[in-house]
């Protein structure tokens, strides 16, 4: 190991997985208003919250960035057995978790004037950022220096693509996503968001009738984007996830692949996300979608 990988836990890796991988993960914090804070994934699973949220609808939790301390005890370690750490944060457009490793890290080089320490923006967000963590844990694991490993990382991130929707539109009125108006609107007409992330932001792909034909239209969406971008998905990462319903889930991605399939496509090989926390308190607990990242050169 040439370096080691420190995230936060919006990339939706889980803390089992980043176990298995090598990387650690700094907690995001969530609550419910008036109520004590979780740390993401360390003193709840997501499942657990988003149980909570399904249980207490109409009650909107909340979310508060690592602390300069959390990042400073996730880099201390490494940087006294003597490696480099890349740290790679939420869009800084998002959140101030990027700002809060910056800080972390020049505090740290007072004292460790050697150390090296690259915290990047990933300028992705939950699954694109998971996909980005996991693409730097195969450069390191195939002796790439942190400097080789910023170089080839770094183009990836313009590269990133989700395709999803959520069945409740109350979270994205109440955090400013679509307005009061449209939230009561599609709740009576019973329409679905189809939202997408591209370029470092939130883009709306439509609307679909219904929870049915949205996973049907979000499936569709991906189809296209891969066939008019002439992709070979050997080169890319895919990854589908979800929020709180598995067997929702289930369906969902055995669809999307036989779909793949039959385009004749790879299977992609990624484990399953479950969304985390960090970005279901804007989505509700019903998230799904399918994520997609070019892997380095």
């Amino acid at each position: 190991m040439r370096f080691h990988i420190v995230s936060d836990s919006s990339c939706d890796l889980g803390w089992e997985r980043a176990r298995q991988l090598g990387i650690t993960l700094v907690s995001f914090y969530v609550a419910f208003e008036g109520e004590a804070y979780y740390r993401e994934e360390q003193d709840i699973a997501s499942r657990d919250f988003y149980e909570m949220m399904a249980q207490r609808p109409g009650e909107f939790p909340k979310t508060s960035m690592p602390t300069v301390e959390d990042y400073l005890r996730a880099f201390e370690e490494p940087i006294r057995s003597g490696l480099p750490v890349l740290c790679i944060c939420l869009n800084g457009s998002f959140s101030g978790s990027v700002q809060g490793a910056r800080n972390a890290r020049e505090m740290l080089l007072e004292e460790y004037p050697q150390a090296r320490i690259h915290v990047m923006d990933s300028q992705l967000a939950t699954v694109l950022q998971g996909l980005l963590v996991e693409e730097a844990a195969v450069l390191r694991d195939r002796g790439f220096t942190l400097e080789e490993a910023v170089a080839a990382l770094e183009p990836l991130r313009e590269t990133g693509r989700i395709f999803f929707t959520t069945n409740d539109l109350e979270y994205l009125r109440h955090g400013g996503r679509i307005g009061k108006a449209a939230a009561t609107t599609g709740t009576l007409l019973k329409v679905k968001p189809l939202i997408g992330y591209q370029h470092g932001g939130l883009i709306s792909d439509g609307i679909a009738q219904g929870r049915k034909k949205s996973l049907q239209r979000v499936q569709e969406l991906f189809y296209r984007y891969v066939e008019r971008g002439n992709l070979d998905l050997s080169q890319w990462r895919v990854v589908t996830g979800f929020g709180l319903d598995r067997e929702e889930y289930d369906q969902f991605t055995a669809q999307l692949f036989q779909g793949l399939a039959q385009r004749g496509h790879p299977l992609p090989s990624s484990p399953p996300y479950q969304i985390g926390v960090t970005i279901g308190v804007h989505t509700g607990p019903t998230p799904i979608g399918v994520g997609i990242l070019r892997r380095a050169e």
